[in-house]
């Protein structure tokens, strides 16, 4: 099937383009970024040789909703969406840090916490918990942004303000920002049936030095979620949680020996996984959207893009 894994788009005003794990951003005149989602798949800081049908175009429309939706409480960067895979915005200067929320002992905490530490990025877990419990109140544990291709690290909201990397006044912005939004999207995937477990949040500053919500907000690939249905069964009887993130390709990479590290081969991902793989993100686009999903044309997508932002940037 096609898949969008890269472009070569040259828009007029064009100024430059950063590529990341996921997305390849434009800058237009120094006021906007056309920012395209990718079929790419990046798990472990490691971005996976083959691109997932349909996985660009659903981190791009779940997004787009979730900004709709939490726009009344935190302003965020969207201006239009004039292709499935494409969003564009205003030109913002992002911090330098990622704001992970954690309601659940899950993923890399649980790693952690099975690992015997207790402390993470500067936050105490309680003793006691198992992995998937529920914490008393959710926690923020930041990483830095890196650059791609390095791995994001772990980072205490200390040392964030003791190596001036965001100032205090703008960090507690940050923190109010993150709670206020994993409330409302802890809301909306109740109402959905599902969990919001963790997720992160990326923030930026416009020209104008308004702190505004910027990249994606509660998709798969940065956030998890859980079916609420029958979860504290599945905790009582220590069974796995039915799950919909991309922790299910991490788990599928570690049984295949793989976790990023040095010297580790990627293991071949066949056709079959891959079809899997974009069904199951399909499958939270339907749950958490509550809407069929609606397979954009990809005979040529990159065709499609390029015809429609350069329509949007004509037109606006």
């Amino acid at each position: 099937m096609n898949t969008i894994t890269t472009t070569n788009f040259n828009f007029p005003g064009q100024k430059s383009v950063y590529r990341g794990k996921v997305r390849e951003v434009y800058n237009i005149n120094d006021d906007i970024l056309v920012m395209v989602a990718t079929d790419r798949l990046s798990a472990f800081d490691v971005v996976l040789p083959k691109g997932i049908p349909y996985k660009g175009q659903i981190l791009n429309q779940i997004a787009t909703k979730f900004m709709e939706l939490t726009s009344d409480i935190v302003p965020n960067w969207l201006v239009a969406t004039p292709d499935p895979n494409v969003a564009v915005g205003h030109l913002c200067e992002p911090f330098k840090v990622e704001m992970v929320i954690r309601g659940y002992l899950s993923g890399h905490a649980a790693r952690e916490y099975a690992a015997g530490r207790r402390i993470l990025c500067g936050v105490e877990m309680p003793e006691g918990l198992k992995e998937n419990d529920k914490f008393p109140t959710p926690i923020i544990t930041p990483t830095t942004k890196a650059d791609n291709g390095s791995h994001d690290e772990d980072i205490s909201r200390e040392a964030i303000l003791a190596n001036g990397i965001v100032t205090e006044e703008d960090y507690l912005i940050l923190e109010k920002y993150t709670r206020a939004l994993y409330q409302r999207g802890t809301e909306i995937a109740a109402s959905c049936g599902l969990i919001l477990v963790d997720t992160k949040y990326e923030f930026g500053k416009t020209k104008d030095g308004q702190i505004v919500l910027i990249d994606e907000i509660h998709t798969p690939d940065s956030s998890r979620y859980f079916y609420a249905e029958g979860y504290q069964e599945r905790q009582n009887n220590n069974e796995e949680q039915k799950q919909l993130s991309k922790e299910f390709v991490r788990r599928w990479l570690i049984e295949n020996g793989f976790q990023g590290k040095e010297g580790q081969q990627i293991p071949n991902m066949t056709d079959e996984y891959i079809e899997t793989v974009s069904e199951r993100y399909i499958e939270l686009f339907e749950n958490i959207i509550g809407e069929q999903f609606i397979k954009a044309d990809i005979s040529n997508i990159n065709e499609r893009i390029e015809k429609n932002v350069l329509s949007y940037l004509e037109n606006r």
